[in-house]
């Protein structure tokens, strides 16, 4: 006679386990400390078997049932369904140690103590609020580039555009850790490519067009300010490293009888070199005698010399001189570097993404290291500085054709 709902929902547990029978070998195991455990008695190969269905009342009747005829299935397609039962739990275990949230969280472990805090802080808030909600149980080798497509629109969709963009490489950069270690097979984030929306300009403003430019210096030469924001505000278009590295260069960096600066880049944690031109020499010189001996910054703050300048000032300073937001910023100066050198001056694209301090690899994939190319980036940045004179004194400079 077989089960009802109400049979299983009313019996009691005695002394000893029993068992209520169903049928086709399913019964409901009754335990002592009042346990309702689902079995199902078969065969394999000869061989009596006794398969776990799971507890009642989590397991219904009806559910036991189908996981009862489910097994009698396989059991006429010549499968153990125990055996396939274990295998079933092994795919889900090794799908969730190999998630994209495990695995990202596991990259992002070995990398970020290369970066920047600051960097490490962004990169992490766009992994926990717009990558892992989505697609951060998945097993990372079954996702496609459509589902991490639809990822990234929702992106899109509050109109963050370059947001959307820079997710699609974090995450392209943990499908490539998984391939390496073994738990993918391809990256879908490259089948992306010119999927998202474009990005429009720079991120940060910049001037790149030469008499622009050359008027942008004569406003800074001609900034009625503190004399160490101005030298600071004179050296940003000569060197163009990111506004950080400048505010807190420190004397001890500056090699005068070599012309050079050497630091550590704050985005990518390498050594790095600025050639400094004549230029760059004169505004260092005369600036020495008035903070050479206040501290270890070139540029200290206003309060004290044992900090470097806020990061507000150069900015404030640039408003304070008539030029808007949308204008031109202090980071600026590196589009603007990177677009003339090129467009104007002729540099070859490596040479001058060596002195952004960007990740330039060679053709075997090896990344230069900070002394490459060193004589011609020296070449180069004094050109620049010539080139930054003749802008001022208001030259007609005509872009190369390319």
């Amino acid at each position: 006679m077989s089960l009802s709902d109400a049979a299983c929902r009313n019996a009691k547990p005695n002394l000893k386990s029993y068992s209520l029978a169903d049928g086709l070998g399913l019964s409901l195991t009754i335990t002592p400390s009042g346990g309702k455990l689902w079995r199902m008695r078969c065969r394999f190969e000869g061989k009596a078997r006794l398969l776990a269905l799971g507890q009642y009342p989590d397991v219904s009747l009806a559910k036991a049932r189908e996981r009862r005829d489910e097994a009698r299935r396989q059991l006429a397609d010549g499968i153990d369904p125990g055996a396939a039962k274990k295998a079933r739990k092994e795919l889900k275990r090794e799908a969730a140690e190999n998630s994209f949230e495990v695995i990202g969280r596991e990259w992002f472990a070995k990398i970020s103590p290369n970066w920047a805090p600051g960097h490490a802080k962004r990169v992490k808030a766009k992994l926990e609020n717009d990558l892992y909600p989505w697609i951060g149980a998945r097993p990372i080798a079954d996702i496609t580039a459509p589902e991490l497509l639809q990822v990234l629109r929702k992106i899109e969709g509050r109109g963050v555009i370059e947001t959307a963009h820079r997710a699609k490489q974090v995450a392209g950069q943990i499908f490539a850790y998984a391939i390496v270690t073994g738990r993918a097979l391809r990256n879908p984030a490259t089948d992306l490519h010119k999927a998202l929306t474009s990005m429009r300009g720079e991120h940060f403003p910049a001037e790149t067009e030469p008499k622009a430019v050359g008027a942008l210096l004569r406003a800074i030469d001609d900034y009625p300010g503190s004399s160490i924001v101005k030298a600071a505000m004179r050296l940003a278009p000569l060197v163009f490293v990111r506004p950080g590295e400048l505010r807190q260069a420190k004397w001890t960096d500056i090699d005068f009888d070599t012309a050079e600066w050497r630091f550590t880049a704050s985005k990518t944690k390498v050594p790095h070199i600025v050639p400094l031109s004549v230029q760059s020499l004169a505004i260092l010189n005369n600036l020495h005698p008035l903070t050479g001996h206040r501290g270890i910054y070139i540029f200290p703050g206003d309060r004290t010399p044992l900090r470097p300048m806020s990061d507000g000032a150069l900015g404030a300073a640039l408003r304070r001189m008539g030029i808007g937001k949308d204008e031109h910023s202090v980071h600026g100066w590196r589009a603007t570097a990177r677009t003339l050198l090129d467009e104007a001056l002729g540099y070859p694209p490596h040479l001058i993404e060596h002195q952004l301090a960007h990740a330039v690899r060679d053709p075997l994939g090896r990344s230069y290291n900070r002394t490459s190319h060193l004589p011609e980036r020296k070449l180069m940045m004094q050109r620049w500085a010539d080139y930054l004179d003749e802008l001022r004194a208001g030259a007609e400079i005509i872009r190369l054709r390319k």
